[in-house]
């Protein structure tokens, strides 16, 4: 995948009315992200083409697939499934594809899109053509679809057939860990301070950590009121993003 960047939010500022039209001051980024950047999801004209993309990929490793040597025989005969769901994030796509070669016609509800490609299986970017306009988009394998990012949204397509997306439906979603009882790294650092023991008790906006990064120092506060349980970073250490630095009681 590349160094992390910012680029999503490079992107999201550049599409922002406020910037475009020229309101800028320094508490842009404090009064128009109060509660952080949140990468964004697609929308629209950009989901149906990330779903466009992910169907044709799709299609490409099933044709890849049928091609692989000594499997057994017969089985090429059977015509595989052209209907696919596509679950993009909340979105839900469907269509149906045709052609070959990386030449496909994707039929969405309403919507016909033609795209070309030589992209092949294992290959980090797909590039193309969709009705005849160029665009790019990042592609990453995950289980039963493709992780994309393009046009400055990021999002994971599972690509189902209609049988798979019934059988997902069941599936129960799996909870995101609780990470309210830690102190994580927010970029990689060095450790320059530790402001606090264990048992003590800390009030929220009191300074715990200073991570030093790119030359800066980076003073990381409580976000609410918490016990130090644990100190799990020393000064000196080099941590990566999302260590552990504190854990709270």
């Amino acid at each position: 995948d590349g160094i992390r960047h910012n680029i999503p939010f490079v992107s999201a500022l550049m599409q922002h009315p406020r910037w475009i039209a020229g309101e800028l001051s320094t508490g842009f980024i404090a009064e128009e992200f109060p509660e952080g950047f949140a990468l964004p999801q697609p929308q629209g004209e950009v989901a149906l083409r990330m779903a466009a993309i992910a169907i044709a990929c799709d299609h490409r490793m099933n044709q890849r697939k049928r091609n692989v040597s000594a499997q057994m025989q017969g089985w090429r005969k059977v015509e595989f499934e052209r209907a696919r769901i596509v679950q993009l994030g909340a979105e839900r796509f469907e269509g149906e594809v045709s052609g070959e070669n990386g030449v496909v016609t994707i039929a969405f509800a309403g919507r016909s899109v033609r795209l070309a490609s030589d992209w092949r299986p294992g290959e980090p970017v797909w590039q193309g053509t969709l009705d005849g306009v160029a665009i790019a988009a990042q592609v990453r394998p995950i289980l039963n679809g493709f992780a994309l990012g393009h046009a400055g949204a990021y999002a994971n397509a599972h690509v189902y057939t209609a049988r798979e997306a019934q059988l997902a439906a069941l599936m129960p979603e799996k909870a995101a860990p609780d990470t309210g009882k830690f102190l994580l790294c927010p970029m990689p650092g060095l450790v320059k301070a530790v402001f606090v023991g264990v048992g003590q008790e800390v009030k929220a906006g009191e300074p715990l950590a200073m991570v030093e990064a790119m030359k800066m120092e980076n003073v990381l506060r409580a976000e609410k009121d918490v016990t130090i349980a644990k100190i799990l970073a020393r000064e000196g250490d080099s941590l990566a993003v999302d260590a552990v630095i504190i854990e709270f009681a």
